[in-house]
């Protein structure tokens, strides 16, 4: 299909109605994604590329207008449909390199979704060596009736008012941690008249190190007033970036994996050879703001990873850690909890870090073999995991496979090779050296662990922690430390799919000292995630009510850690937490009397009956995304059946919140209170208004509520 917009010919090679997006081509045979009527000086060029000798034509902080870009023209491009959607392959060439870019975009039937991924190959006659690669790029983004002429005048209103940035800030015990602010407060009008040129800044944030979610999340959105929602997810744990401002008086957005400026990426592609992209993905709301698009978000996710049974299944998980065993587990320690456990309805029971350590100076500098610690277990570990099985549930174990401790006698007896190293030298970090995937020992030596731990032991479950910041990478020879990095990041996610090939009824747990590499690489492949190491529940709310941002909420494992020395309402707060997500229990649970015991068991009921409608279930946040300090804290999951409403009570001195659930305006809804039944929470719902009003008398307190038809 071909438009003319004045006197500019564009044809259009890929369009998306849902989205609202096309790819179009003008006559020099430059491509945008945008739409047809749009100022094309207001897009981006479908591919940025900064590459040495190749730089940008703009110089500052951002990445787009590169002279790679600007030069890339369309080839051709082709379509494949099937049942679930459509994937179209556009092919752009630079005449003065050779570089050819093929943009891979992947939409769903109706979905309101767009992923992308580029490959590159140099089919030039000289080495190129890369610095920077957009994965998807957008602009001419503006407000709902902004970035047009002002009736009567010849003014243009300005595309970024009314615009509002969404990013998570991430950190160790304080993950999830969203903020806002109008775009216009962050990219600031510059009077670009008397300049005539865009600024040089923009909005940006991005990865360090080997924590991909150690400082942000690769998540962030763009709303405005009337409901539009602009939400985007970069899928690496090997370096991310994103960054938005303005060009031309509308928004842009672009999104990339590592680059050489902020990861130390950078890759010499000779003749002939190629370089992938990390994927990404847009979602695109026209009504209902960010909430709609968590959903559709929500969606994509559950569609893009890896299938299993524990995504239907959701079984309930006891870990012996948190505020328990805390990595000093022993036979005599564990047999108690074991029953108490089962007794509580626990389908897994995971026994954390220390079975391995008999080492007198401690085990965190010492890890790697991933042997039990005879001391330990004076039966045998093999004892303890058939007392799991016995009493009906899976058993765990906890494993730091990526690391070998530097006292550990496999850092002398595996190659050199086998460790990440820079400057020729091995890298160590807080007692710790790092094994890179790609190397063949490396690799051998956790097959070796793992198929010893589920084939001979029986283990089911395995918990994969990261616990160190390895930093850039690893460099290999002549790479960069963030190719190397990135290469053993696609290596480690190998493996893992090697595990579940092998073992296809085992379950991964992802873990990076909770959530510091809580990412969709990486829960592609994992089945479930742990959201935090926060011990203190009066913390974790925040966290909890934000965590289905990260992940989808049947993969968001939150810690429950009740103890015999709480009160009843203790007790019942922490319990509350995960029954919209995946229970982590933890906590002295045998020690506790009759009255306590039974608000365990009656929180796990509570979860197994509604269960089966988490995993198709969508979030939503009927106050807001969280803050950290906020007093009322509310989070929702819309069920095919039901919804359900969680409220927590934190400092607030009002006694009450109303909640309003647009989907369920105007329906005569029941409101029922299903956990706890000792926080005298009262609930009553408006059906012209579609409000939910929660009141609870006393601070430090939770609840769950079941909305359904009345």
């Amino acid at each position: 299909m071909t438009s003319v917009v004045g006197t500019v010919e564009r044809s259009r090679i890929w369009s998306h109605p849902a989205l609202g997006l096309h790819a179009l081509v003008d006559a020099a045979g430059a491509v945008r994604l945008g739409a047809p009527d749009q100022d094309w000086a207001r897009l981006v060029p479908l591919v940025e590329v900064t590459a040495t000798g190749h730089g940008r034509m703009w110089s500052g902080e951002r990445f787009i207008e590169t002279a790679i870009g600007d030069r890339l023209t369309y080839r051709d491009h082709e379509t494949v449909r099937d049942g679930s959607g459509d994937r179209t392959t556009i092919r752009l060439t630079d005449p003065v390199t050779g570089l050819l870019a093929e943009v891979t975009l992947e939409t769903g039937v109706d979905a309101g979704f767009l992923r992308s991924r580029v490959r590159l190959v140099n089919e030039g006659a000289e080495p190129l060596r890369l610095e920077s690669v957009t994965t998807l790029t957008l602009g001419g983004i503006t407000s709902s009736g902004a970035g047009s002429p002002v009736a009567g005048s010849s003014v243009v209103d300005d595309g970024l008012d009314g615009l509002t940035l969404h990013w998570a800030d991430n950190d160790w015990l304080a993950e999830c941690r969203w903020r806002q602010a109008e775009l216009r407060d962050e990219v600031v009008p510059l009077s670009r008249f008397a300049h005539g040129r865009e600024g040089r800044g923009c909005f940006e944030r991005y990865s360090q190190g080997s924590w991909s979610t150690g400082r942000h999340l690769p998540v962030a959105a763009l709303t405005d007033r009337e409901g539009n929602a602009w939400l985007w997810q970069i899928e690496s744990s090997a370096g991310w970036r994103f960054e938005t401002g303005e060009r031309e008086g509308a928004a842009y957005v672009a999104l990339f994996g590592p680059s050489d400026a902020h990861h130390q990426w950078h890759q010499l592609l000779a003749p002939g050879e190629e370089f992938h992209t990390v994927p990404a993905v847009l979602v695109r709301a026209g009504t209902g703001g960010l909430d709609a698009a968590f959903g559709t978000l929500t969606d994509y996710r559950r569609g893009i990873r890896r299938d299993h049974p524990d995504h239907r299944t959701l079984p309930v998980i006891y870990n012996d850690y948190m505020n328990t065993l805390n990595g000093d587990p022993t036979t005599e320690r564990l047999l108690p909890l074991i029953e108490a456990a089962a007794a509580a309805g626990a389908e897994v029971f995971v026994i954390d870090a220390g079975w391995y350590d008999d080492d007198a100076q401690g085990w965190w500098d010492s890890v790697g073999a991933w042997e039990p610690a005879p001391n330990r277990f004076p039966g045998g570990i093999q004892e303890v995991l058939d007392a799991i099985t016995k009493r009906g549930m899976t058993p765990g174990l906890w494993l730091e496979p990526e690391v070998v401790g530097v006292r550990s006698p496999l850092a002398r007896t595996l190659p050199p090779e086998a460790f990440f190293r820079r400057g020729g030298l091995r890298v160590t970090e807080h007692g710790r050296h790092h094994l890179d995937l790609r190397h063949p020992a490396a690799r051998a030596h956790l097959d070796e662990v793992v198929d010893r731990l589920v084939g001979e032991w029986g283990v089911g479950y395995l918990k994969l922690d990261y616990n160190i910041n390895i930093g850039p990478g690893t460099e290999n020879g002549t790479e960069s430390a963030g190719a190397g990095l990135l290469g053993h990041h696609r290596a480690h996610l190998d493996w893992m799919a090697g595990l579940l090939d092998r073992h296809p009824r085992l379950v991964l747990e992802n873990c990076g000292s909770g959530g510091l590499r809580m990412d969709y690489a990486q829960l592609a492949v994992s089945q479930i995630q742990s959201t935090s190491d926060q011990q203190d529940p009066l913390r974790y709310p925040p966290i909890t009510a934000a965590a289905a941002t990260a992940a989808t909420p049947e993969q968001a494992a939150v810690w429950a850690y009740p103890q015999p020395d709480q009160t009843f309402d203790e007790i019942a707060f922490t319990l509350t937490g995960p029954l919209l997500g995946r229970i982590h229990l933890s906590g002295f649970i045998n020690l506790m009397d009759d009255e306590q015991f039974g608000l365990v068991r009656s929180a796990v009921s509570v979860y197994k009956e509604i269960r089966g409608e988490i995993g198709t279930a969508h979030p939503f946040w009927p106050l807001g995304l969280p803050g950290w300090e906020d007093g009322w804290i509310a989070q929702g999951l819309r069920g095919a059946e039901s919804t359900y409403v969680m409220v927590w009570r934190r400092t607030s001195d009002d006694t009450g919140r109303t909640l309003t659930v647009p989907h369920l305006r105007g329906a005569s809804v029941r409101a029922t209170v299903l956990y706890p039944g000792t926080s005298d929470a009262g609930v009553e719902w408006d059906v012209a208004e579609g409000q939910l009003t929660v009141s609870l008398p006393r601070t430090d307190t939770a609840v769950l509520v079941r909305l359904s038809a009345g």
